[in-house]
């Protein structure tokens, strides 16, 4: 992915623009090294899943075979089936693979050091924005991707996937409700889970769009309706 200049400026919250403390290093999510050229930099069983991580989201669930995993992490056929005894094993573990290794990425952001939780979440938003660049693939999210091939006939993979995505909307919950309880924000809005969920619905969704134009500028504007959208619940002014 390119790495950005600046994250979203002019906030109609009048506050400091939430990418100015974001070093360039956040800029794109660097999770997607190369696999088979350095193959000494962890076990086998980490490099299948690196390239599971990025083979999955370049051809889907169904069209990556064990071969394509093998080649991509410079393992043997032997070594993938001492790690996984099936295809849908390495699936499940994919899924757990991407939650611990984006759930770090998340949790060390810089969008967590805003003082006011609702600049929190809405610098959080200015994150997921910035960090849409590079090719589809790289952008785009692994455990969804899978949901929507397999959520029929693999459940296991199912939940794995829902899981992850589940357990990355629980961790904004904590400032929306800090953020409706300083806004006055009572019983009768949407809840901290509801809009949570609804955050991760509309990037996922985004990414679907993505997929389908080819057009990255699809997805950075589904989070600009959601911000606007937010703003609103709020009831921050200009």
């Amino acid at each position: 992915g390119r790495f950005r200049e600046a994250l979203c400026h002019g906030s109609l919250f009048g506050a400091q623009d939430y990418g100015d403390n974001i070093p360039t290093v956040w800029y794109v999510v660097r999770m997607n090294r190369p696999t088979r050229q350095t193959p000494e930099r962890g076990s086998a069983r980490t490099r299948l899943l690196e390239a599971a991580r990025d083979t999955i989201r370049q051809k889907g669930f169904a069209a990556t075979t064990v071969e394509d995993l093998c080649q991509a992490a410079g393992v043997t056929k032997g070594a993938f089936f001492h790690h996984f005894k099936t295809k849908d094993a390495l699936g499940v573990a994919a899924a757990e693979f991407w939650a611990e290794t984006t759930g770090v990425l998340f949790a060390t952001a810089p969008y967590h050091d805003h003082a006011a939780p609702l600049d929190r979440v809405m610098a959080y938003l200015a994150f997921r924005k910035d960090i849409i660049s590079g090719e589809t693939w790289e952008y785009t999210c692994l455990v969804g991707t899978m949901a929507q091939e397999v959520h029929q006939h693999a459940p296991d993979i199912r939940d794995a996937c829902g899981a992850s995505i589940l357990g990355h909307a629980e961790t904004l919950q904590d400032d929306i409700a800090a953020a409706m309880q300083a806004h006055g924000i009572g019983d009768d809005g949407p809840g901290p889970r509801s809009l949570a969920l609804h955050i991760q619905a509309v990037l996922q969704g985004g990414f679907i769009l993505a997929k389908a134009t080819g057009d990255p500028g699809i997805a950075r504007d589904s989070i600009d309706h959601l911000k606007r959208y937010i703003e609103c619940l709020f009831q921050r002014p200009d």
